[in-house]
């Protein structure tokens, strides 16, 4: 059984990790406001309770995200914390910017432009330094490559990253000490796989391809990053939130045959008396690849809740029957629950 402040590490940087973080999307107010004195009770309540590794980025809140994460962790020792942020889009600042735009409640007024280009990583990096108030950033994200995000534009953004030196950037900047370690922070795993062809990462932070309702993944990408040692970080594990209640599925109305495969989840979680969410925390962490999973939260109460989901005791005949009913793929690896 995972503990939600066990240490995990990536295997090419050696770079410490809890194996539960904290994503702090919510923090720019994604769908709702959160307050200041909200965000710092969040951050101060994953301290306390072992949470070191915290996920964000300058696209959270339009900045506001990146701001809130300096202001918290700025009393907590640097060296006893890991801290992830992404790059791939400038902030530019922009008087129109109103609440709600992209699902920001309160967001401050800045615009994202999209550049992946050697000077685009180099200049959104000093940015999020600034913003966050610290001179290291010990993971370096790639966030939103990808056709889910830029359709028919993203060979020229692949561009900017391949011919036009993001990737170059980014191993500039993890050779010099800079950063502790570089990645991909995407939707689609097949983004994913073709990143590892072009850089030597040594982390994915993967959402929504590899959880208890899809398992996409498994072969094309965790399986080879087991072997190569780019370790993965689960992201999206609700799938949106339809694992967790909501109808939620990839920021959308989930589609009737996700509907109709969570009720057969639920069926089943209900016959062992497991909390559907609970199976869907534990569930990643069998893979031998995953080091961690980031999960947003509200407020802390519900930081709590999936503490207590991840760590609680799940019998391993609950994961025998996934197998059996053909739930999950036949050959992803299941935890061991209890006998």
């Amino acid at each position: 059984m995972t503990q939600a402040s066990e240490i995990r590490t990536l295997p090419r940087s050696g770079l410490e990790l809890t194996a539960l973080g904290l994503g702090c999307s919510q923090l720019g107010g994604l769908y709702r406001p959160m307050t200041s004195a909200e965000a710092t009770a969040l951050v101060d309540a994953a301290w306390s309770a072992g949470l070191r590794y915290f996920d964000t980025a300058p696209y959270y809140g339009y900045t506001l995200s990146e701001r809130r994460v300096g202001q918290a962790l700025a009393s907590r020792p640097r060296h006893a914390l890991s801290l992830s942020t992404k790059v791939g889009r400038l902030m530019r600042p922009d008087a129109s910017v109103r609440p709600g735009d992209d699902g920001w409640a309160e967001p401050l007024p800045f615009k994202p432009q999209f550049d992946y280009s050697y000077g685009g990583i180099m200049r959104s990096y000093e940015d999020s330094q600034q913003r966050l108030g610290m001179a290291q950033i010990d993971i370096l994200y790639v966030h939103d490559i990808g056709k889910m995000t830029h359709r028919e534009s993203n060979a020229q953004y692949w561009a900017q990253l391949t011919v036009g030196g993001g990737f170059r950037a980014l191993d500039e900047l993890r050779a010099s000490g800079a950063v502790g370690a570089i990645g991909v922070g995407v939707n689609e795993w097949e983004i994913a796989a073709d990143a590892m062809n072009e850089a030597g990462l040594d982390v994915i932070l993967l959402a929504g391809r590899y959880t208890l309702l899809e398992q996409s993944a498994l072969k094309p990408l965790l399986d080879v990053c087991s072997l190569a040692g780019t370790a993965i970080v689960v992201g999206g594990v609700f799938n949106s939130g339809v694992l967790a209640g909501n109808g939620m599925f990839n920021y959308a109305d989930a589609p009737r045959e996700v509907v109709e495969k969570v009720g057969r989840l639920t069926a089943l979680c209900e016959r062992f008396d497991v909390p559907l969410p609970a199976a869907a925390l534990q569930f990643p962490f069998a893979h031998r690849a995953v080091v961690s999973c980031v999960v947003g939260a509200r407020g802390v109460a519900q930081l709590q809740q999936n503490i207590a989901w991840l760590e609680l005791a799940i019998p391993a005949q609950f994961w025998r029957a996934l197998s059996d009913e053909g739930l999950i793929a036949a050959d992803a690896p299941v935890p061991e629950g209890l006998a």
